[in-house]
């Protein structure tokens, strides 16, 4: 698995995919909370205090469309060209296969986070009072956005399990990322269904999210994040399992 894992990551940053990902990522994110102002309130320069919540509030729109992107070639590339019978005969289980390339996704995903903690420095140096800023809800927060990467990682992998076809995994992907994150909050917002409206929302990865956000690490929130992740992991196991029959 640690050889197919290392292969999955060189692969990301020897080819175009892996950087065009992390330059989309960073230069969008710099000009929306550096340089461009306006109603939207992402800048991080004309905020009423010295925080990140414009950034972890716009970066899981920014992977919405970019970690489907990356993920939608991890298996759907393999099925087209045939080499995923080759991986077949490795002796390695068809788990460890998935989880190479489910953690080589995720690998790319921190080292695009990691330039980020220039704006945690950079905010935390131009606050009044560098002694108030609230370092447990930014750590906390980016803990939170990992875990919905990765969440999104795993859901763009199983769509890549589903099809040979790279733009339908992408936009299958991008569909169930966004039906978790957006889609049961907003759905649970219509008040249609009483009671159970709570429920539909509390499916969705955003109320699990924004919980996170607040800076308080609540079991039941890691709980979510790690059980999705599983879910999927498992279905794009289902369907590998079934491409050998």
């Amino acid at each position: 698995m640690r050889a197919l894992y290392l292969k999955e990551v060189r692969s990301f940053l020897s080819s175009i995919i892996g950087y065009v990902f992390i330059l989309i990522f960073l230069i969008g994110s710099g000009l929306f909370h550096w340089i461009i102002s306006g109603d939207i309130q992402t800048n991080l320069l004309e905020g009423a205090e010295a925080d990140l919540i414009p950034f972890f509030n716009l970066s899981p729109v920014i992977f919405l469309i970019l970690i489907p992107a990356i993920t939608m070639r991890s298996i759907a590339e393999e099925r087209r060209t045939g080499t995923i019978e080759l991986l077949f005969t490795r002796p390695i289980s068809d788990l460890k296969i998935l989880l190479a390339k489910y953690f080589a996704g995720v690998t790319l995903l921190i080292i695009a986070l990691i330039p980020t903690l220039i704006y945690y420095i950079s905010m935390y140096n131009l606050a009044l009072d560098s002694d108030s800023f609230d370092h447990g809800a930014t750590i906390t927060s980016y803990l939170g956005l990992v875990l919905l990467g990765a969440t999104f990682v795993a859901i763009g992998t199983f769509a890549s399990a589903l099809t040979s076809s790279q733009i339908v995994s992408f936009i299958l992907a991008m569909f169930l990322c966004w039906l978790f994150y957006d889609g049961f909050a907003l759905l649970g917002s219509f008040n249609l269904m009483g009671k159970f409206d709570s429920v539909i929302q509390y499916c969705g990865i955003s109320f699990h999210y924004d919980g996170i956000k607040r800076g308080v690490i609540d079991t039941k929130n890691i709980v979510y994040f790690l059980s999705v992740i599983t879910l999927f992991i498992y279905s794009a196991l289902t369907v590998i399992k079934s491409l050998k029959k």
